[in-house]
């Protein structure tokens, strides 16, 4: 049986392609409170970026109520309605494409795509789709189900990504001053400045984003993206695969680990086997625990189950909703995850499981003002040009409101 889908009601266009969310929300958050499961960043471009890339077309979102202000449903005559956390192949939308009217494409009970038409969404506000027919596939694809599937399958997703944003085209000319290996493996837009660098591409490609920055100094293991306006700063180590979204700012030593955009760890500090969502920041000196002193698998905070879970990985650092940050000298465990817009400090390690709107850290926590943090998110929006507007501020408070009971735990 296929789950059910509740639609929204907006305007009317023509043919067209939705991005959906289905339960898997749930397991991808604190990362998706603030967006659709889509806009998860994975290797160089985010989900849906990679959709409209492969289908030459725009798409909209059917989420969740609160976001679909910002993230607006377009529907038109004919509607195909994509799984948003799958990424797309040439093989998969081949058959997506051959879907009829009604006809939906699963695989292993999960449903990847419907045609649907406008008068079969008017009516599906409440309704149960077992009267679409199911067409099965055998086309394999990758796809987001856990937090930490982002870091372990970033390495395969930025070499997809790499083709495709590069396929029939030149790179810029690498720096003779950068040392490069396996030149090849290199792509760089333009606008990019590299300084006396060291790139080394021969186990993953690297792909430096338009007007972004590698300053002097810094050692870059591929598989590597670095996103458009993005900085690495002087003598920074990164290992890949890591993804640096844009207009993000990344220093100290990075290994396997994904920042959204607009995020910040500019300072000496470790992180590993991480993800960050956008507008965080990472106090100097911060240090991020990627691995058990027994080497025994790491259990990850899970929404759905209110309690830990065993990952079975033994790798898995920080996973950080967007707007929280972290003082100098923070130390994050084994394993934790931070909710939407935390406020935390404090020596020693911090707890594994840290909610949204908490200030405070291992002396205990208070609830963080939601108009302090409104008021902190304008400024710092602002200080990169970036209005923060009034849905944002709806969302936020939105979100402030729905992880009360996590406050309590």
């Amino acid at each position: 049986m296929l789950t059910s889908v509740n639609v929204f009601t907006e305007n009317i266009s023509v043919m067209n392609y939705i991005l959906f969310d289905d339960s898997r929300r749930m397991n991808l958050l604190p990362l998706t409170f603030m967006r659709p499961v889509a806009d998860i960043r994975l290797g160089i471009l985010t989900i849906r970026e990679k959709w409209e890339k492969y289908l030459n077309s725009p798409t909209s979102s059917l989420t969740e109520k609160y976001l679909s202000a910002k993230f607006p449903l377009v529907k038109s005559p004919n509607n195909l309605l994509i799984n948003g956390s799958i990424c797309p192949n040439q093989a998969l939308i081949a058959e997506i494409q051959t879907l009829g009217p009604n006809q939906a494409l699963v695989k292993d009970d999960l449903v990847i795509a419907m045609h649907l038409t406008e008068k079969d969404m008017e009516q599906s506000r409440s309704r149960q789709t077992q009267n679409v027919e199911e067409i099965g596939t055998a086309v394999d694809f990758d796809e987001v189900v856990n937090t930490y599937d982002i870091f372990l399958k970033n390495g395969e997703a930025i070499r997809k990504d790499f083709e495709l944003l590069t396929a029939g085209r030149k790179s810029e000319p690498i720096p003779k001053h950068v040392l490069c290996v396996a030149p090849e493996n290199v792509f760089i837009e333009e606008g990019a400045q590299l300084s006396f660098c060291t790139l080394n591409a021969s186990k993953g490609p690297i792909y430096i984003g338009s007007n972004s920055e590698i300053m002097e100094g810094a050692t870059i293991r591929g598989p590597f993206a670095l996103g458009n306006e993005a900085i690495v700063k002087m003598g920074t180590k990164i290992y890949g695969p890591t993804t640096v979204g844009p207009f993000s700012r990344v220093g100290g030593e990075i290994n396997q680990s994904v920042l959204f955009a607009y995020s910040n760890k500019a300072h000496d500090g470790f992180l590993g086997h991480s993800v960050l969502a956008e507008w965080c920041n990472i106090g100097a000196d911060t240090n991020t625990s990627n691995l058990k002193n027994n080497y025994e698998p790491i259990r990850l905070w899970n929404y759905p189950e209110r309690s830990f879970i065993d990952t079975g990985l033994q790798f898995c650092g920080l996973i950080m909703g967007d707007h929280s940050k972290c003082g100098i000298n923070t130390m994050f465990n084994t394993g934790t995850v931070v909710g939407v817009s935390a406020n935390i400090y404090g020596a020693n390690f911090q707890r594994n499981f840290i909610s949204s709107f908490s200030w405070g850290g291992t002396s205990g926590f208070t609830t963080y003002d939601i108009n302090k943090a409104i008021k902190v998110a304008e400024a710092v929006s602002k200080r990169r040009n970036v209005e923060f507007s009034e849905l944002d501020r709806d969302i936020l408070s939105h979100v402030f409101n729905i992880t009360f009971e996590y406050r309590r735990l």
